[in-house]
């Protein structure tokens, strides 16, 4: 009877599995990262007797923007689809009577029945399809409980002090490999997966990667005050630093917002200190700083209840105990002395003397010898206009002047006259 039984629970599973389904999800909300596909069944339906995790070949599975499809089968991951429109499962282990060849759809379908009759006529396999949310989740909040470290670094007064500093605002991420996130966090799920099962775990990791960032966002010169102005900056540090802990579970920082970032009274007070250390380290500036701090002193005299002979009387013993003038401080500020010019420099012209000698006097003081004539330049056949002994440009010596001289009327003289016609060599 038990074996009656699962051979026709097996032929009715198969042909009840025959049909051809269509897979779709409802619109995904914020709060939901990732669902379970449905499949369609109407009132007017006639497959609403196959079985709920079974998906026949030939299938239809809809995807729209902002979601990935995956099918997995007995748990492993056979088909990724993140592109909008209509999908066709062709390649599936459950055959169809409805789709390919009516022939081949017949004798799979009876060695399917063959299949499930040794599991007592259920179906020895489990096919899902999951929906994942790769939309951008957003309104995440967050703020810093406790004083996170800052490094303030300004070049220009060689300042480079650590202080410490609280933010808050809003930051949005994505899923950017469902794969990840489906070995990582979602496997396996029964219906959804919420956003609310993660948030808090996200949020920890984020702060924690706040200090690093902020350490990345200094180096660049930028100052605590202007970081919200910087937020790009801000989302590819945090991604750099949650590359251990949220890459690997294919989530990423899509945008980071800031509010406010504040420091502490203490710290800001330090830094206005030291940046005006600096500011008065200069003559010129200092000097201004004292001819405003003198005006206030004259006007805070002159309103002296003492009368304002007392109190200019007062500014008089203080510039007598040591006090430096506006004045002074200016005149040094415009005496400071100016770099000498540099002398030209003019290179000493130079000869070798026979002995080989380099000199640069007339004279050479090794051996004595005068300073020789420069020579006369020849032109070389090559055209070349030379002085030395050897063309530079093809290497011929220089002619030996043998006292030869071609007269006007074209004769060849080595004489004093030409021997043609008697004219003097010239």
């Amino acid at each position: 009877m038990g074996l009656l039984k699962a051979g026709i629970g097996a032929a009715t599973g198969v042909l009840a599995d025959s049909w051809r389904d269509f897979f779709y999800c409802d619109s995904l909300d914020a709060n939901t990262l990732v669902v379970k596909g449905r499949r369609r069944v109407g009132d007017r339906s006639s497959n609403v007797s196959g079985e709920a995790n079974i998906i026949s070949n030939g299938s239809v599975i809809a995807v729209n923007e902002g979601q990935c499809m995956m099918i997995v089968e007995n748990g492993a991951v056979i088909e990724v689809c993140a592109e909008p429109g209509e999908f066709l499962y062709d390649e599936g282990t459950e055959p169809s009577l409805f789709y390919g060849d009516m022939k081949e759809g017949i004798m799979a379908s009876l060695e399917q029945i063959g299949q499930r009759f040794i599991f007592g006529g259920s179906p020895g396999k489990d096919q899902r399809v999951y929906y994942f949310n790769t939309k951008e989740i957003i309104g995440n909040k967050y703020g810093t409980q406790q004083p996170v470290p800052f490094r303030v670094v300004d070049p220009n007064i060689g300042l480079d002090v650590d202080i410490a500093v609280r933010c808050n605002g809003e930051y949005s991420y994505k899923i950017v490999n469902p794969m990840l996130f489906y070995k990582e966090l979602s496997g396996n799920i029964g219906d959804r997966f919420t956003r609310d099962q993660i948030d808090s775990q996200l949020k920890s990791e984020l702060l924690t990667a706040l200090q690093p960032a902020f350490a990345r966002i200094s180096e660049m010169g930028v100052r605590y005050s202007s970081v919200p102005g910087h937020t790009k900056e801000m989302a590819a540090a945090l991604n750099e630093e949650l590359t251990n802990s949220w890459a690997r579970r294919g989530i990423a920082v899509a945008a980071f917002g800031m509010n406010s970032i504040t420091a502490r009274p203490e710290d800001e007070e330090l830094i206005k200190n030291l940046q005006q250390a600096a500011v008065l380290s200069r003559p010129d500036m200092a000097g201004g700083f004292t001819a405003a701090a003198a005006g206030d002193a004259m006007r805070a005299a002159a309103a002296n209840d003492a009368g304002a002979a007392v109190g200019f009387m007062g500014m008089g013993m203080a510039n007598a105990m040591g006090g430096s003038s506006a004045a002074s401080m200016f005149a040094q500020a415009q005496q400071a002395p100016a770099a000498p010019a540099a002398e030209p420099f003019v290179a000493a012209a130079g000869w070798t003397c026979e002995c080989g000698a380099q000199n640069t006097g007339k004279f050479c003081p090794e051996c004595g010898k005068p300073q020789p004539a420069p020579a006369e330049s020849w032109t070389c056949a090559c055209g070349s206009v030379n002085a030395g002994k050897f063309c530079p440009e093809c290497g011929k010596p220089r002619p030996v002047d043998d006292g030869a001289w071609t007269c006007s009327c074209g004769a060849q003289n080595t004489g004093k006259f030409c021997q043609e016609c008697g004219t003097p060599r010239p």
